[in-house]
């Protein structure tokens, strides 16, 4: 693709620095996007790329530098004023009224009426489905957002940015839940978009996604940009190092080896709620010693159900039949320090939420819910020198980024990091025999799922027992050695360890079989 200085960028930043009071979140950013182009933005969680999107979309405001929008200086103040200027923003988290209907949502906050005149969602409907065919977004108007799959919310997501008449939209991890049918239809949307003149900034942390769908990359690494390049003329290999600084495993090795005894076994476990809406369908399966049994599946098939099932945390008015046991012990009924004690260690989908207290410190967390082991006490308190030093050891095996010197809450680290806090914490209780793993590299930079893979294959080839439930295709296929594919609350169909190996050697259509077994 040619570059030509005198053709107007759509984004045009210029000395862009952000920091908030002593810390840099962005230094000295010189970057054009330019129009009609897919732009990606990869780097290491805590790189600066949320940041610099979020002053793009008037969110923060920049502590120094310019920016031109189509040529026109502008310095948002609010997202309000950015949205006015045609730009518009997906966030990770998306941004819709459950109760309300997709047409309903589309349209909030842009009625175009007067105080006095009446909505007639006619005309709005008919724009909305307009748009949809011409970019590939079929969706029913009148269904309501709560009725709605992941993929399909996504697709409000665009339409109301479209809605509105941006020319630039920003997606921040677009596919960080989206199953590989749900990636491809959003893929061929944003090719559309381009093909209309559409200009769209896409943040990720997949290089596979980067590599099929962008025009051009950007890497950034500790808050500056390192280099903007054609992604034609880049690998994988490439962008990787440029983000860590270090040549990168993209796929750790994963020796096979004999299973040992059965652990954890599910034997025909339902899950019906009050209101008589059925989660789980007599699911079977089992985990031995020794193994990465891999769930896949898109989200909504009953996966947060079962993981609340195996920690103790669902709600008591749900009707459960079936068993489950850990060695022979049930788990129906247990408390999560009960569940614990019996040598369960579990990394949740939502570590904010379920895993650690991020007002506390690195020390504390990491001995959160192991605060009465022996080894961290000394008489009637805790043994305060071997909780530091067992700290400082800790954040050396799992390289977590940070600077114990001012003894930091765990809120000032990076998700990468607060997510091997969790995992060094699970892995690491005494007698354990079943790691549950729930999306354990979601949102993790490049760098940290190496790491964090090593150390779960670690533990298999010393006869742990991990039940992987991942979104992540690419990571279930690279660890497991079996793989469930779960929908609509059962497995519906079995990979063998055979299968899985053979598998590995032509990823992207062993993809595709999963794919059909999911959806």
């Amino acid at each position: 693709m040619e570059h030509s200085s005198s053709i107007t960028p759509a984004i045009k930043l210029s000395g862009i620095t952000k920091s908030f009071g002593l810390f840099l979140a962005n230094r000295n950013i010189d970057l054009a996007v330019e129009r009609g182009t897919i732009h990606a933005i990869v780097g290491e969680n805590g790189a600066g790329k949320s940041t610099l999107t979020r002053i793009i979309y008037g969110m923060h405001q920049p502590t120094s530098g310019r920016m031109e929008i189509e040529g026109t200086p502008v310095r948002f103040s609010s997202p309000r004023q950015a949205i006015r200027a045609g730009i518009g923003m997906v966030h990770q988290h998306f941004m819709l009224v459950q109760p309300l209907t997709v047409a309903e949502n589309i349209v909030l906050g842009h009625e175009q009426k007067g105080l006095f005149s009446p909505l007639s969602m006619k005309a709005h409907k008919e724009a909305i489905a307009e748009l949809a065919c011409r970019h590939g977004l079929e969706i029913d108007s009148s269904a309501t957002v709560s009725d709605l799959s992941v993929g399909q919310e996504q697709r409000v997501e665009i339409l109301k940015l479209l809605y509105r008449r941006a020319q630039i939209l920003i997606l921040d991890e677009p596919t960080a839940v989206l199953s590989p049918p749900e990636t491809e239809t959003l893929f061929s949307t944003l090719r559309s978009l381009r093909s209309a003149g559409k200009t769209i900034l896409f943040i990720t942390h997949k290089l596979d996604e980067v590599l099929s769908v962008s025009d051009r990359v950007s890497v950034m690494k500790k808050g500056e940009l390192v280099g903007t390049m054609d992604t034609e003329t880049v690998t994988k290999e490439a962008l990787a190092r440029m983000m860590v600084g270090r040549n990168v495993l993209l796929k750790v090795s994963n020796p096979p080896q004999e299973k040992g005894k059965p652990v954890l076994v599910i034997d025909r476990l339902s899950c019906t709620t009050p209101k008589g809406e059925t989660r789980l369908r007599r699911l079977s399966l089992t985990v031995h010693e020794g193994e990465v049994y891999g769930i896949a599946g898109v989200e909504g098939n009953g996966q947060s159900e079962l993981l609340a099932i195996l920690w103790g945390l669902y709600d008591r008015h749900v009707r459960i039949e079936g068993e489950v046991t850990v060695c022979g012990q049930s788990m129906l009924g247990l408390f999560p320090s009960e569940i614990a004690a019996a040598g369960v260690s579990f990394v949740p989908e939502d570590r904010l939420k379920t895993a650690v207290i991020t007002g506390f410190d690195i020390g504390e967390n990491l001995i959160l819910g192991r605060h009465r082991e022996r080894q961290f006490h000394h008489g009637p308190g805790f043994d305060l020198t071997r909780i530091s030093s067992y700290t400082r050891e800790t954040i050396d095996r799992f390289d977590i980024r940070c600077d114990l010197s001012s003894n930091p809450p765990l809120a000032s680290l990076s998700g990468g990091n607060q997510q091997k806090i969790v995992l060094a914490r699970e892995l690491d209780r005494p007698d354990m025999k079943l790691l549950v793993l729930a999306q354990p590299t979601r949102g993790v930079d490049i760098g940290a799922i190496e790491l964090i893979h090593r150390k779960i294959i670690d533990g298999r080839l010393k006869g742990l027992a991990v039940l992987l439930v991942s979104s992540e295709l690419e990571e279930v296929i690279s660890m497991s050695t079996r793989i469930g594919c779960l929908f609509k609350g059962s497995i519906r169909h079995e990979f063998s360890d055979e299968e899985i190996r053979e598998g590995r050697a032509r990823e992207a259509d062993f993809e595709k079989k999963i794919g059909l077994h999911i959806t």
